[in-house]
């Protein structure tokens, strides 16, 4: 039941991730202002994700922090409403990203530390795929506002109203774990199964028996670099999305809307998929499949901006899959940070996630305003494969 709150945060989030780029375009604002407006409110979410992420290790309490994230995007949304500037509108986004991250660290420690190693990704999966039908319901939202043409200010009251339902049904269903240990003892097991497989590669060598297997240990630098491109692919390729499909191919805001949703059932499926065939080992090779199967998609873009065949339905069938690929990806690896990434630096997932994502929300509308959306759906799907690489490097 704690999860209840992210819901509705989610549902408010979904709302907004269409209808703000949509918004700053309506008040006079370019791709270059959404770009701008993104990647500076990413990076700096790149210093708060470490030390949210620090302070909830450090000080052991994990729901004021979520308490601190929904009741200031519930402030802030609501001075959303009260200015048309744009320059102003950029400045509450940004400062209102710092405060929302706040969320993140410490929900992905309480699913670490409420429940074993062996059911991270089941819970992970759950967790991901509850919230993600609340995203889902955002934008489902956001069809039927633009649909009876509510207007912009009823619709930032809605997603404030949402974060401040989250506020409270989160003060009243989250707790604190009494004892947080889980991810120290899953620390201690690697180390030791690490030292137990060493002994017996050694002990075999020393009785003359052949040894195909080697002693490896994971590559978190790869890992990390891996993060940092698949972010920055999806960023690039997302972030002025909306705008494509508004301007580009000419669809109307409610269809627009309709194809996230149906991005987003992509990811639900995925997420209770993963849920349903959890397995540690078998998912640490999925992620690269996933990978590139992502960049496969994207390169598929190219077929609908140049407007070849069935548009629409390419493009709705397109963005289904890459949420439903999206989803696997981020089970896993969130399951597999909680695994790697010691405690105190829980941030560091979203630190990563952040730098790239920061890069790409810039580059993406950059390029497609000085050259086209060809150009970065090419740009995006690249950066996919280089993930890819990194990715198989890590294992």
């Amino acid at each position: 039941m704690w999860r209840l709150g992210f819901f509705f945060h989610e549902m408010a989030f979904g709302l907004l991730s269409i209808f703000l780029p949509l918004y700053v375009i309506t008040i006079g604002g370019s791709l270059f202002d959404i770009g701008i407006m993104s990647a500076t409110a990413l990076f700096l979410v790149i210093p708060a994700s470490f030390f949210w992420g620090y302070i909830c290790d450090k000080t052991r309490h994990y729901k004021r922090y979520i308490l601190i994230s929904f009741l200031t995007s519930t402030f802030l949304l609501y001075l959303f409403t009260i200015t048309t500037n744009v320059g102003l509108l950029i400045v509450l986004y940004i400062i209102m990203s710092i405060l929302h991250v706040a969320h993140e660290p410490p929900k992905n420690v309480l699913i670490a530390e409420l429940y074993s190693r062996k059911d991270w990704e089941k819970t992970f999966a759950l967790y991901e795929g509850f919230t993600e039908t609340g995203w889902l319901i955002g934008l489902l939202l956001g069809f039927l506002a633009s649909t009876y043409a509510l207007s912009a200010t009823y619709t930032l009251l809605l997603c404030s109203a949402l974060n401040f339902v989250a506020f409270g049904v989160s003060a009243v269903l989250i707790e604190d774990p009494i004892l947080i240990f889980e991810r120290g003892l899953v620390s201690i097991e690697k180390a030791i199964d690490f030292a137990f497989k060493g002994v017996v590669i050694a002990s075999q060598l020393l009785d003359g028996m052949p040894q195909n297997e080697r002693l490896k240990k994971e590559n978190l630098q790869m890992f990390c670099i891996g993060l940092v491109l698949f972010s920055t692919a999806t960023s690039m390729l997302f972030t002025p999305l909306p705008i494509f499909f508004s301007q580009a191919l000419s669809l109307p805001t409610n269809v627009v809307f309709v194809m996230y949703v149906l991005n987003s059932a992509g990811g639900v499926t995925g997420y209770f998929l993963a849920r349903n065939r959890s397995n540690q080992m078998r998912e640490r090779h999925h992620i690269g499949r996933t990978i590139i199967f992502r960049s496969i998609l994207t390169v598929l873009l190219v077929a609908v901006a140049q407007k070849l065949v069935y548009t629409a339905v390419l493009a709705a069938a397109i963005l289904f899959l890459m949420g439903f690929a999206y989803a696997l990806f981020l089970v896993y690896t969130l399951s597999l940070s909680m695994e790697l990434i010691p405690a105190r630096k829980v941030g560091l997932f979203n630190v990563f996630v952040g730098i790239g994502g920061a890069c790409g929300s810039f580059v993406g509308p950059f390029l497609a305003q000085t050259l086209n959306f060809t150009f970065v759906f090419l740009a995006s799907s690249l950066i996919f494969f280089l993930a890819y690489i990194a990715f198989k490097l890590f294992q």
